[in-house]
C-alpha cells in the first residue's frame, strides 16, 4: 500500500470519528436560569425559593421535601455549587422519580442519591440508593475532608451507563461501577431530608448531556 492510500484512509478516518465524537457530549445546559423556577417541581409542602441568583430549600414541616426536575435524563455531566445554611441532610437525586406521598413523611423517591450533608465526616459525595439498597459507596478518609462548611462549595456528578463519579471541590470521591444496577433514568432532584432545621443554597446548576 503506497503511501497516498494510507494518508487517504487516515483522512478519511479522522473526517469519520470527528462528527461521532462530536455526538458524544452535547452543550452545557443550565437547569437553573437564576430567576425562577421553571423547569422544576416542589413536590412537598416545603420551601423553595429564588433568591438573589439562587435557590434556597428551606424545611418548612418535618417532611422530606424534593425539588425536581420536570424532564429526565439517562446520561451526564452535571455541576453545581451548594452552601450549607443550617445543619440539616440534604442530597442530589440522579436517576430519580416521585412514587407517592406519604401522610407522616411526605414524598416518596426512589433513584441515585449523591449526599450532600453540611458536616465535614458525614458522607458528602457518597452514593445512596434511595428505594433499594442503601448505602453503595462512602467518600474516601481524604474525600471526607473535601467539604467546605459554611461555604460555597462545587460538587460535580458524572452518570454514564452503570459508572458514577463523583467530584467535590476538584477532588475526586467516588469511581463507582453499579453491577446490579436498578435506575437508568429519570428526575434530578435537590433533597431536604426529613426532621426540619434543614436549609441549603443552590446556584450555577449545569448539565450537559451525553450518548452513554
Amino acid at each position: 500500500m503506497n503511501n497516498r492510500v494510507v494518508c487517504a484512509l487516515a483522512f478519511l478516518a479522522l473526517a469519520l470519528a470527528r462528527p461521532l465524537a462530536a455526538q458524544d457530549s452535547g452543550a452545557w445546559v443550565p437547569l437553573f436560569n437564576g430567576k425562577d423556577l421553571s423547569g422544576w417541581k416542589n413536590n412537598g409542602h416545603n420551601r423553595f425559593v429564588v433568591e438573589s441568583g439562587t435557590i434556597i430549600g428551606e424545611s418548612t414541616t418535618k417532611e422530606y421535601g424534593y425539588l425536581t426536575t420536570e424532564k429526565t435524563y439517562r446520561n451526564f455531566n452535571l455541576k453545581l455549587q451548594f452552601k450549607p445554611l443550617a445543619k440539616g441532610n440534604s442530597g442530589v437525586f440522579t436517576r430519580s422519580r416521585i412514587i407517592g406521598m406519604d401522610p407522616e413523611h411526605g414524598p416518596d423517591i426512589e433513584g441515585m442519591q449523591i449526599e450532600v450533608d453540611p458536616s465535614v465526616g458525614n458522607h458528602t459525595g457518597g452514593i445512596y440508593e434511595s428505594g433499594g439498597r442503601g448505602w453503595l459507596i462512602q467518600p474516601t478518609a481524604d474525600g471526607e475532608k473535601a467539604l467546605k462548611p459554611d461555604q460555597w462549595n462545587s460538587l460535580e456528578i458524572e452518570v454514564h451507563g452503570n459508572r458514577y463519579v463523583t467530584r467535590l471541590n476538584g477532588v475526586q470521591i467516588v469511581d463507582y461501577t453499579d453491577t446490579a444496577p436498578k435506575f437508568t433514568d429519570g428526575v434530578i432532584g435537590l433533597q431536604l431530608h426529613m426532621g426540619g432545621g434543614v436549609k441549603m443554597q443552590w446556584r450555577h446548576i449545569e448539565i450537559q448531556q451525553t450518548a452513554e
